[in-house]
């Protein structure tokens, strides 16, 4: 009887390292980005923010996940209108939050765009 309790606790001891592992190897990082225009660099940046939070909750709702630390991030621009935007477009300066790293250009339709963009980790 010893020994099955004994064989018991070894099996349970290793059911919970494995089942650590796999929490530990599904924790990571993914980088997020929200886009958006104003008339000025004020509106842009806050449609831009907005964007991303809602890309936020979207991303955790999908993957069912809690609680996330969240880090600001340079996102690549993600223009409208273009493939790419030169650096004379630029806007300076970035406006970097504890939340979210923002970059603002002179828009082809609209007088701004901004992308901002931030990390989140599980």
């Amino acid at each position: 009887m010893g020994s099955y309790w004994r064989g018991f606790a070894l099996a349970f001891v290793a059911a919970s390292f494995c089942l650590a592992h796999g929490a530990t190897a599904q924790a990571g990082c993914v980088g997020l980005s929200g886009t958006a225009d104003g008339v000025d660099k004020a509106t842009a940046v806050s449609r831009s923010q907005n964007a991303l939070a809602e890309a936020i909750q979207e991303y955790k709702a999908a993957k069912r996940l809690g609680s996330v630390r969240i880090t600001p991030m340079r996102a690549k621009p993600q223009p409208y209108w273009r493939t790419s935007v030169s650096s004379n477009l630029y806007q300076k300066p970035d406006i970097v939050t504890s939340r979210s790293h923002t970059i603002c250009w002179s828009g082809v339709v609209s007088p701004t765009v901004c992308t901002s963009g931030a990390k989140i980790c599980w």
